[in-house]
């Protein structure tokens, strides 16, 4: 499979020239992708999308009022979209930072071809009031994209971006608008507002489990898989309070039994079989049902690592009818996870709280 990073390649910079000289004809569309295109194999994907857009810096009108109308009218093309756009939305966050009552609506007539979360942060620290004021109209506007904007470039702890600590301190103006797309009619708002309510929840719990019960309490017609996706870290640590406002009793009444985790030795890229029984006592329960895995250290030892956390099933016990649950893990190695050889600690979760722990060998291929 290609890497993201080859979508910023000399061919789409030069698709970009074309759109350009469209909507410009003064572009100097042949010298921008010369200078655009050189020496782009050797970056990864965010050098190259700055790259692009410093080249973009030295060959739209000097001018940002200028350049910001040469994109507006390249946004007529419906063929001016994807991942062309990318540099465009970083060329307004880096050559219209003084000027952000331009750059800021550019980047939200932008956000429909290639979202603008990331372009848009450093304005937010820069000019935080200024910017929020943008971002509580976008939370009303009447396209989903530009919507899902407005929950995404403020969530505290967004993927590939930096921080916005002023958030992590206090996430009291994200919440703000998170209440006003809770129940939003699109999914990709909601998805997205669930994801920065997890964000929330990884510094200041105790505010996002309130926050979710006020959202339940409100009501809505999708409010309840919003505050699910959005306490599902808190809910893989047995948080007692998130278990709560989704209805799952980390005390209920359900028993393990006959857990087996084979084979007991297994070469790293191989996968093990984990299987069990669960049993509820007395009356219906629900309960959400992870695995942890201690993965071992460089020097073999047990639990020498923190739990990785994967999720298993919800579903309802009936008192009387066992459920056998199975699942395969494998031990694949990726980016962020090295694996090594010895001892891994394999654990049952049920409603947070382990029920039951099986050991496994790795070994080398």
């Amino acid at each position: 499979m290609a890497d993201f990073k080859d979508e910023i390649s000399p061919q789409l910079v030069g698709a970009l020239a074309d759109e350009l000289v469209r909507a410009w004809p003064e572009f100097p569309a042949a010298a921008f992708a010369g200078a655009a295109g050189d020496g782009l194999q050797r970056l990864e994907l965010m050098a190259r999308v700055h790259h692009v857009a410093a080249v973009l810096g030295r060959h739209l009108p000097g001018d940002f009022a200028a350049a910001a109308g040469v994109l507006d009218a390249a946004l007529a093309s419906p063929s001016f979209t994807s991942w062309m756009t990318l540099p465009c939305g970083f060329f307004a966050t880096e050559y219209g930072s003084e000027q952000p009552e331009l750059a800021l609506p550019l980047l939200a007539r932008l956000s429909p071809r290639f979202s603008s979360e990331g372009p848009v942060r450093p304005f937010i620290e820069r000019y935080p009031d200024l910017t929020m004021g943008f971002v509580r109209e976008w939370a009303r506007d009447a396209d989903e994209r530009v919507r899902r904007l407005a929950s995404e470039t403020t969530r505290p702890r967004l993927p590939w971006a930096p921080r916005l600590e002023l958030f992590i301190r206090d996430p009291s103006p994200v919440i703000e608008l998170l209440d006003v797309l809770r129940d939003d009619p699109s999914e990709y708002v909601r998805r997205s507002v669930a994801n920065s309510l997890n964000d929330i929840s990884k510094d200041h719990p105790e505010l996002a489990v309130a926050t979710a019960r006020r959202w339940q309490g409100a009501g809505g017609d999708h409010v309840q898989e919003v505050v699910r996706h959005g306490l599902r870290t808190l809910v893989k640590k047995g948080d007692p309070e998130a278990l709560g406002v989704l209805g799952y009793e980390r005390s209920a009444p359900v028993r393990l039994e006959d857990l087996v985790v084979k084979p007991a030795s297994v070469a790293i890229g191989g996968g093990v079989e984990l299987s069990f029984t669960l049993v509820a006592e007395g009356r219906p329960t629900p309960v959400v049902v992870d695995y942890l895995v201690y993965h071992a250290g460089a020097r073999g030892a047990r639990g020498a690592r923190g739990a990785k956390v994967f999720k298993l099933t919800t579903r309802t016990l009936e008192p009387g009818k066992p459920q056998r649950i199975r699942r395969r893990h494998v031990f694949r190695e990726v980016t962020v996870r090295r694996l090594y050889p010895g001892v891994q600690r394999i654990e049952v979760q049920v409603n947070g709280r382990v029920l039951g722990a099986a050991d496994v060998e790795l070994v080398e291929p």
